[in-house]
């Protein structure tokens, strides 16, 4: 995706590039993490206090109670999300289903996963889901439909 951007001179709306520094507060956090000496490997699936609040602000916001220990997994960003996610349910010659324009982690991750992909593109100027067409596309095979709302890179809801 970046690289057909740069082709093209166009934005890449699919990766987050901030042009801007992160928070002071941010910063001296970590900075202070460093000198407590908290700057060791975390368990793989997040620091026990993380995982609380998570799941104490999942209940917050919808109502729902999960198990911190059992139920978070706590990542290094979406594409990690995604990899763990699509490696651990999709066999290789399983189909999935995306609709493009797509984030960029997903071609990759999907084709190490063996997957056999359709893509069904999303139209301008709405980018509304061809509901006829993804009917049509589901068969037998199809072991996942990719959805992420809003859609990255359109915003579609």
């Amino acid at each position: 995706m970046s690289m057909l951007a740069i082709k093209h001179g166009a934005i890449n709306l699919g990766q987050g590039f901030p042009n801007f520094d992160g928070p002071d507060f941010v910063k001296e956090a970590a900075i202070q993490a460093i000198r407590d000496g908290n700057n060791q490997y975390a368990r793989g699936y997040g620091v026990p206090d993380l995982n609380i609040a998570i799941a104490e602000r999942f209940k917050k916001d919808t109502g729902l109670v999960v198990d911190p220990e059992k139920e978070i997994t706590v990542t290094s960003g979406c594409t990690e999300a995604i990899a763990a996610t699509v490696l651990g349910l999709i066999n290789p010659g399983d189909e999935v289903i995306v609709f493009a324009p797509f984030y960029d982690s997903y071609e990759a991750t999907l084709s190490m996963s063996g997957a056999n992909v359709k893509g069904i593109t999303l139209r301008p100027p709405d980018f509304a889901l061809p509901i006829e067409e993804l009917k049509s596309t589901i068969s037998k095979n199809t072991r996942a439909i990719l959805l992420n709302t809003p859609h990255n890179p359109t915003g579609k809801m």
